[in-house]
């Protein structure tokens, strides 16, 4: 836009510094209700995570009143020793009381084995032995069957020897489990990895009643034998060494709730009966941590007396709320932290929310604000323009209408020098009166087009017939001063109001004339292509610049050269000649080449009924 046409400055300062407060005040008002919800989710989470804490230590305390906390339970009295519920310790503190047959009732069969040498008489009675009722000696008959079997090199007969004593449970032979001996000793004999592997799964699952030592040899010997070294599960260890521990502490005075570390893992510790019969709950306090905290979205940590660790773990989000050892009857002090979830996800959710409300509100001020600079311009622009039409048709009024008054005033007082003077003055008289005529019924005819009441007469007519008329009466305005070329085929019709269609040619001459040299050649042509007759109006002017040829058919619109050469015009010209061309169903196009002149050319449906 050029820089003519702007409007004043000071109103654009004023509106961007508006929408700079604006835009500001949005901004620090989302900033300052981000803050505050910052803070009130913060508190709101401080208040949800003192609630669970207190719900934690309280649904601890309930566990152990209730008896509802989930562990190992060892009844330790001076003759008896129980696991509730069973096969869940690796090992023992103390020896099952399962039968086992006395070595005296082998010893027949075992002097033939060892001192006579006679290997034959010694598995004979075994065999013996192994038919007996009682389970107890059967086994022993039958371990020892075996190994002598093996001795002789019966591999098959002393498999099937340990393979019937694997099926007998209950009982115990060399101080440890028949099955497992069983299970061993095929180990041994197989030397199958498989064969091992499931004797460490037994293990494992704590399948037999065994004390540390027997475990440890067995649980070497099947790791031998599957080929590879491994462990037994830490916790599974911790938990066998804390029943140890209790089965030692069972007759000391202690407190009712105490936590012992067994193989580098905390186990809590719960006493309940008198010191000849007390039972007593081992449970992991990772464990107890994870049932007394399970229905709460936290994290939980059983720290010591140093503040150290036990168990659990931190999510390190924000601080942690304390719940002490003594303030709460705890073993350990508690301490709950919060992480991730719900919650945050729903502040994060409303801030998104926030955040897109404030920046949709600032994006409609600032493409108001455009709009508005926008539509500032605009009225600002239209109003230049509407000020230099008013101008352009002033001057246009004055010239005729001053040589009018001028010619008449010498008329009237008589003040011709001749005849032939006079004359002259009569005939510029009637041309400028024409010109007058034209310029007002050009307003006239732009006005009606602006309201849309002009009324069009269409009729069948040749194009060659209004281009010579409309040339003619041009050329015979201009004083036969310049003569306009003309060129085309005969029958050339169309459908078009000769009114109309005259004064578009009209209008596109006198731009023709007005901005071409006074030897330049202007000419109109005229041809049928198709089912389009084409009109063109050429010239060898200044031309128009290319950033001009669309803006030039706008109504109130002088190109840049019309300016430049001082050319007189009201800027409704080729507005009116494209909605005439548009009236007609047609198109106008314009070719220019700057310095080298322009070429108009209108474009309307052809006549059914004209030739080529």
């Amino acid at each position: 836009m050029p820089a003519w046409i702007r409007p004043p400055s000071s109103l654009l300062v004023i509106l961007r510094l508006l929408t700079l407060v604006s835009v500001s005040a949005l901004g620090w008002l989302g900033w300052r209700l981000i803050s505050q919800d910052r803070l009130v989710e913060a508190q709101r989470a401080r208040e949800r995570l003192d609630q669970a804490a207190d719900r934690i230590a309280a649904n601890f305390r309930r566990s152990l009143d209730t008896g509802r906390l989930q562990g190992l339970t060892l009844t330790v009295a001076k003759d008896a020793f129980s696991v509730a519920p069973p096969g869940r310790l690796l090992y023992y503190p103390h020896a099952a009381p399962e039968p086992e047959a006395p070595d005296s009732g082998f010893r027949e069969g075992e002097a033939y084995e060892f001192r006579e040498g006679q290997p034959l008489q010694a598995i004979a009675f075994y065999e013996r032995l192994a038919q007996a009722n009682d389970e107890a000696v059967r086994a022993g008959a039958l371990l020892r069957l075996g190994r002598a079997l093996r001795k002789i090199g019966r591999k098959e007969q002393s498999l099937a020897a340990y393979q019937r004593l694997q099926s007998i449970a209950g009982v115990r032979v060399a101080g440890a489990p028949a099955e497992l001996v069983a299970r061993h000793e095929i180990c041994v004999l197989r030397g199958h990895s498989d064969d091992a592997e499931i004797l460490l799964a037994g293990l494992r699952e704590a399948r037999w009643h065994l004390q540390r030592g027997e475990f440890e040899f067995y649980w070497d010997e099947a790791s031998a034998l599957a080929g590879h070294s491994q462990e037994p599960d830490a916790a599974q260890v911790a938990l066998a060494e804390a029943a140890g521990t209790a089965a030692d502490l069972a007759a000391g005075a202690h407190d009712p709730e105490q936590v012992v570390h067994a193989a580098g893992f905390p186990i809590l510790l719960v006493w309940r009966g008198p010191p000849d019969h007390r039972t007593v709950l081992l449970a992991p306090v990772d464990s107890v941590l994870r049932q007394i905290a399970q229905r709460e979205d936290v994290s939980c940590e059983a720290l010591d007396g140093d503040g150290r660790t036990l168990a659990g773990r931190s999510a390190g989000q924000g601080r942690a709320v304390l719940r002490s050892a003594a303030e709460f009857h705890l073993p350990w002090t508690l301490a709950v932290t919060a992480h991730p979830g719900a919650a945050d996800a729903a502040m994060l959710a409303r801030q998104r929310f926030l955040l897109t409300t404030v920046g949709l509100m600032m994006l409609f001020l600032l493409a108001g604000t455009y709009f508005i600079a926008r539509a500032i311009r605009r009225e600002a622009y239209v109003s230049r323009l509407q000020s230099d039409f008013v101008s352009s048709v002033s001057h246009e009024f004055r010239s005729p209408l001053t040589s009018m008054r001028q010619l008449s005033e010498l008329l009237a007082e008589g003040r011709v020098p001749s005849e032939e003077r006079r004359q002259l003055y009569y005939e510029t008289l009637v041309g400028e009166t024409q010109r007058l005529e034209r310029l007002v019924e050009t307003l006239l005819h732009f006005g009606r087009m602006e309201a849309r009441a002009q009324k069009y007469k269409f009729a069948e007519l040749d194009v060659g017939e209004l281009a010579e008329h409309a040339a003619a009466e041009f050329e015979r305005e201009l004083g036969h001063s310049r003569q306009i070329e003309r060129a085309g085929p005969r029958d050339c019709r169309i459908r078009a109001d000769a009114e109309a269609l005259e004064v578009a040619l009209r209008n596109l001459l006198d731009n023709a004339v007005k901005y071409s040299p006074p030897d330049a050649h202007v000419g109109v042509e005229w041809t049928r292509t198709g089912a389009q007759v084409a009109i063109q109006v050429r010239d060898q002017g200044v031309g128009v610049a290319a950033a001009e040829r669309k803006s030039i058919f706008r109504k109130f619109v002088r190109g840049s050269a019309a300016a430049a050469l001082h050319v007189k015009g009201t800027g409704v010209g080729l507005a009116m000649v494209r909605q005439i061309v548009t009236a007609h169903g047609g198109k106008i196009h314009l070719e220019s080449e700057p310095g080298r002149g322009s070429r108009f050319t209108i474009l309307l449906p052809a006549s059914d009924g004209g030739a080529i």
